[in-house]
């Protein structure tokens, strides 16, 4: 089965799809039995690939593994590129294919705004394999304020609830809360009890938020003061066209500064990288699951070049992608998978100004903050859904009774279906150590007698994927760290390559690729 949109071109694999102007998008369940192949076709424009990843991410779709890559011709007389690639190995939550027929025409209409019916016609919505409805920019939350912070104190977001957003009769209808190296930031979207919009009419919308603001921010204040910790908070009125909530938290984080801590990234294990014994490398990657950077230069070609590697885990590309979006690194080329547990990630990049990572001060930033966007969102503690009728104060009278129970909260996901309030929460206890499952059973019972379902949370069938079809081996000529061989990889073994512009990056990115499995993004 393949289906498309937009203009059609033959769905061999071509990573850097020789085609300018208008964006195409084609869905091919015909060239592998495990996933459905993903190709966008668009022009290059700025942070046009987090767009791509974004979208995915927010179809609730598992990246298993990526190519992507502007168009080769730059790569022969260095000029500007007019072009970009990304070929995505993709299945829904429950590890199968896509079928959904509208699947790329939303794909298409959510990354090129322009090409809609009618010119600047509504934005589109899809209802995902998980029921949730997401737009361009992800779920709307154009009704609601933000409540935005960083903080040291995690329980500080359950004590604001309580104390300030609940008695000036708002409620927090959606939002997220990420901790990492000692901080805690959140976005919170908050209505009041008339109703989002319908009250900002009745009354003076910015004075009202204002005034919260510094509820909030006193609120903060008083608690932080006691540690000497430093805190911020902002809160805005209803608006369209928000950050990205998870991109919006990855900034947050990063403006905090939260990279800051803990040693210096190390240096990744370039076997990781090279055409060696791939069950030998696999057998020992289960002790090498912390996240690893190494920045090279590439000075024939003018790119830095970034190496990862990390536990894999859902969302992984989105978050590296993010992180290097925001810093204002552009990616040209980049492949995307793993081996066994371990995620590998390698990036050709150029700042916008159009300079690579220059001093070695740079590398340690761009690494460090990397490991950050990797570790921010790594799942620690015991994960729990949590569903109940929304009502104004169910955040706070759960988050106190997990307090209560000697619970602390790592991670918080918050959302809206309809009338009745999901979330998802990561925890630990008091003391940062594994949850028992006793305290996990007293909370389920004494939560469901308000009428709050409480269940431990399993991954998704999709995750891992299944690697049902093999890829052939790679020649046998070892690839150096940056290799110029003379030709890109064939289609997962379908077919052999045409010439490339790109062959001279192709080749590598290729070879590497055919050693790789697949990454839970």
């Amino acid at each position: 089965m393949k289906y498309v949109s937009g203009p059609y071109f033959e769905p061999d694999f071509d990573p850097l799809l020789y085609r300018f102007g208008t964006p195409g998008v084609v869905v091919d369940n015909e060239t592998r039995e495990d996933c459905t192949l993903v190709k966008v076709d668009s022009v290059n424009r700025d942070g046009v690939l987090l767009e791509m990843v974004q979208l995915l991410t927010d179809l609730d779709l598992v990246i298993s593994k990526s190519y992507i890559s502007s168009d080769g011709g730059w790569l022969m007389d260095g000029k500007n590129t007019t072009s970009f690639g990304s070929l995505f190995h993709v299945t829904d939550q429950m590890g199968r294919k896509l079928t959904d027929p509208s699947l790329p025409e939303f794909i298409q209409r959510a990354l090129v705004p322009c090409q809609r019916p009618g010119g600047n016609g509504p934005s589109p919505r899809f209802t995902t394999c998980l029921g949730n409805v997401v737009g361009p920019g992800g779920p709307d939350v154009s009704d609601c304020a933000a409540l935005e912070f960083t903080v040291h104190d995690p329980s500080l977001p359950e004590f604001i609830q309580r104390a300030v957003l609940a008695d000036n009769g708002c409620h927090v209808a959606s939002g997220q809360a990420w901790t990492h190296s000692g901080r805690a930031a959140g976005v919170l979207y908050v209505t009041t009890a008339g109703g989002g919009a319908a009250a900002e009419a009745a009354a003076p919308a910015p004075s009202r938020w204002e005034h919260i603001e510094g509820l909030v921010d006193a609120v903060m204040g008083a608690r932080e003061k006691l540690t000497g910790e430093r805190h911020w908070v902002s809160m805005s009125a209803p608006v369209e066209g928000r950050v990205h909530t998870e991109r919006r938290l990855h900034q947050l984080m990063h403006d905090d500064r939260d990279y800051e801590s803990g040693p210096a990234a190390t240096p990744v294990d370039e076997e990781h990288f090279s055409m060696g014994d791939k069950a030998a490398t696999t057998a020992r990657l289960a002790r090498r699951v912390e996240t690893h950077v190494s920045i090279e230069s590439w000075e024939e070609r003018g790119y830095a070049v970034v190496k990862m590697t990390s536990r894999d885990r859902p969302k992984l590309l989105f978050d590296t992608v993010c992180a290097l979006t925001d810093m204002h690194y552009v990616v040209f080329h980049a492949t995307v998978g793993s081996q066994g547990p371990l995620a590998i990630q390698e990036y050709y990049i150029r700042h916008k100004d159009g300079r690579t990572v220059d001093s070695n001060a740079e590398r340690q930033k761009v690494s460090r903050c990397l490991v950050a966007a990797v570790e921010r969102r790594a799942s620690h503690g015991a994960k729990v859904e949590v569903r109940a009728a929304d009502r104004s104060g169910l955040l706070s009278d759960f988050t106190r009774m997990l307090r209560e129970h000697g619970l602390s909260l790592l991670r918080v996901e918050l959302k809206r279906r309809k009338d009745e309030a999901v979330g998802t929460f990561y925890l630990v206890t008091d003391a940062g150590g594994e949850v028992r499952a006793e305290t996990l059973h007293a909370v389920r019972a004494r939560v469901g007698k308000v009428g709050i379902s409480f269940e431990v949370a399993k991954d998704a069938p999709g995750w891992p994927p299944v690697r049902k079809t093999r890829v052939p081996a790679p020649p046998a000529e070892a690839a150096p760290a940056v290799a110029t061989p003379a030709a890109p990889p064939a289609a997962e073994g379908q077919e052999r390559p045409r010439p490339s512009l790109g062959s001279l990056l192709w080749s590598h990115l290729g070879k590497l690729s055919n050693n790789f499995g697949y990454i839970k993004s």
